[in-house]
């Protein structure tokens, strides 16, 4: 079965295609030739997630799935959230991201933080939602090269290394995306 990921990031492509499998035949949009701007415009992970879905599914006629992540901090009232890939600024990058939570964090003792991912599936018409969460805490440094976004910062609870310190395989074991991508491939395993 082919199914068309709504995304241009070839990491989060990749770590799909390795948590669904050789079962399904997972593209993304560049392979389907979409390269124009979809709206983000919803006020929830959900939300976005199902535009980006929908935009697609109803301008190319595919089954196909979208997600949204966000990074929520309890001492910052949730913030970034849904707005955790342009925290900064409309022009920013993951870099300027993390130095304005780092700049928000200063000072701050409680440091509970949590990453949540929305999968937002439509198939064959019927729309499915997959949800992931890990817990954790912002830690004081950036630590880690590998990942991306907020990855340096982000320390899950029972673990010493941020998700940019672990390899790619123990790191999709445990992640919010990897959680909700492996409720994504176990429901299309039992279609």
């Amino acid at each position: 079965m082919e199914l068309v990921f709504a995304t241009h990031n070839r990491h989060k492509l990749e770590e799909a295609v390795a948590i669904v499998g050789a079962s399904f035949d997972v593209k993304g949009l560049t392979e389907l030739g979409c390269f124009e701007e979809i709206p983000e415009t919803a006020d929830s992970l959900l939300g976005n997630a199902l535009q980006k879905a929908e935009f697609v599914h109803q301008k190319y006629g595919v089954n196909c799935f979208s997600d949204d992540t966000g990074l929520e901090i309890e001492a910052l009232d949730g913030r970034p959230g849904v707005y955790s890939a342009r925290y900064a600024g409309p022009d920013c990058n993951f870099a300027d991201n993390v130095r304005k939570v780092m700049s928000e964090m200063q000072g701050v003792t409680n440091r509970k933080a949590c990453f949540k991912t929305v999968v937002a599936l439509i198939l064959n018409g019927e729309r499915y939602f997959f949800e992931g969460r890990v817990d954790g805490e912002i830690i004081h440094e950036q630590r880690g090269a590998s990942g991306f976004g907020y990855d340096p910062i982000f320390r899950p609870i029972g673990f010493e290394q941020t998700f940019a310190e672990m390899d790619e395989t123990a790191k999709n074991a445990i992640s919010h995306r990897g959680i909700a991508m492996q409720k994504l491939a176990d429901f299309l395993k039992s279609k």
